[in-house]
């Protein structure tokens, strides 16, 4: 990473501060990061950080003529980002995954702001998965990975895994031929409170199957608590993370204090807020087993202002931006780079990117909406300001 960079001592004052105007929930909230974050001076205007371009590991392209509107989004900040598998029908096989693929590809804008983009594919992992559709699928070169998800655990995960030593002969073989699993790692049972999912995923899932299967290449995606920060720093070296922007920013009381904020709701949740500082150091530390994953996930407008809203937050419009200012806000810029753009793809033995981005400590107002198709997304910090903008 170039360009200039300067800390400074802590200067952290004040409480988490909402400042709503009168459009509420439609501008969206204002949110200065608590006073334990702000332990950095920030970086001067006009300050230039160019890294290796990133890859995101974890973001949810939807399907039809939407998909154009999301990769005009990811195509300016990503090289690579992983497809995340849940459709209707879900991407269950090899077949489904080149035609996903292909409509991907044909759905990207015409010009490419760093020459290419490649969707890296999953397969959406059942109880009936055999070892032979994931040779299959591993032998194409574009699938490389498949997606757990415990059925019943978000958006589109009805038709997930039940039990997941139903899953043991396929994930052996996966073992086998260096095929990472991702996974959704909290439990879907009614009876589990959902702020304490993802704890007892890992007693009760991730600890078993990594005794079981040592050298499985495993990614808890989007973690979201304490618990798993500290499950990955003494996990074996198979077991790595990737965490989300907004995990990295806010904290619960940005869903749910001065009324419900929709846009704010996403699984798995927002927590506390020492998970969320837990995470922030984590992803800023510079240690390879954290990595990008957005987790961006359209919905319409409609489809999250509802009676029953759909889980997920729009982060593709200024993913990277994002980050940038989590990062800056604890005085480690100077390991941006490696968590956006190095530890993702070792972990998936890919080549790191050729190419390059550059930010800018800059200034922009998030439009209100973005075009999703025939409807419209509303994305995090709609009508707000983000410090960073990205310049080449």
């Amino acid at each position: 990473m170039v360009g200039t960079y300067r800390g400074g001592a802590d200067a952290c004052t004040g409480l988490l501060d909402f400042q709503i105007d009168e459009e509420k929930m439609f501008k969206g909230t204002s949110l200065r990061l608590p006073s334990t974050a702000c332990s950095s001076i920030p970086v001067p205007e006009g300050t230039k950080i160019t890294l290796t371009l990133p890859d995101d590991f974890h973001h949810h392209f939807r399907e039809g003529p939407v998909m154009a509107d999301v990769l005009e989004h990811a195509t300016q900040q990503f090289g690579r980002a992983i497809a995340m598998p849940n459709l209707k029908p879900p991407v269950t096989t090899t077949e489904k995954a080149i035609k996903y693929r292909d409509a991907l590809l044909a759905s990207l804008p015409s010009q490419l702001p760093h020459g290419s983009f490649e969707p890296l594919m999953t397969l959406y992992l059942t109880d009936n998965t055999t070892p032979e559709e994931v040779r299959k699928a591993h032998a194409t070169g574009f699938v490389q990975a498949c997606k757990y998800y415990p059925a019943g655990a978000t958006t589109n995960s009805d038709a997930g895994v039940t039990d997941v030593k139903k899953t043991y002969p396929a994930l052996r073989a996966m073992a086998e031929i260096g095929m990472v699993l991702c996974i959704h790692s909290e439990v879907s049972t009614p009876t589990i409170d959902i702020f304490d999912r993802e704890p007892v995923f890992i007693d009760e899932i991730i600890k078993p199957l990594v005794a079981e299967m040592p050298n499985l290449k495993i990614v808890m995606e989007h973690i979201s608590t304490k618990e798993a920060v500290d499950y990955v720093l003494s996990a074996p070296s198979n077991v790595k993370a990737s965490i989300t922007c907004h995990h990295i920013l806010y904290n619960r009381n940005a869903l749910l204090v001065g009324g419900i904020k929709p846009h704010f709701y996403c699984l798995p949740i927002l927590k506390r807020e020492c998970h969320r500082e837990a995470l922030l150091e984590a992803a800023t530390s510079g240690n390879p087993k954290f990595f990008l994953g957005t987790d961006s996930a359209p919905h319409t407008v409609e489809s999250k202002e509802s009676a029953c809203g759909c889980a997920g937050a729009y982060t593709a419009h200024a993913a990277l931006q994002l980050y940038a200012e989590a990062f800056e806000s604890v005085g480690k810029l100077k390991n941006l780079e490696g968590f956006c753009s190095h530890y993702g793809a070792d972990h998936y033995g890919l080549p790191r990117n050729e190419g390059t981005i550059t930010l800018e400590k800059k200034e922009w107002v998030v439009p209100m909406r973005y075009k999703f198709g025939v409807n419209e997304v509303r994305p995090l910090r709609a009508g707000e300001v983000i410090s960073w903008s990205i310049v080449s």
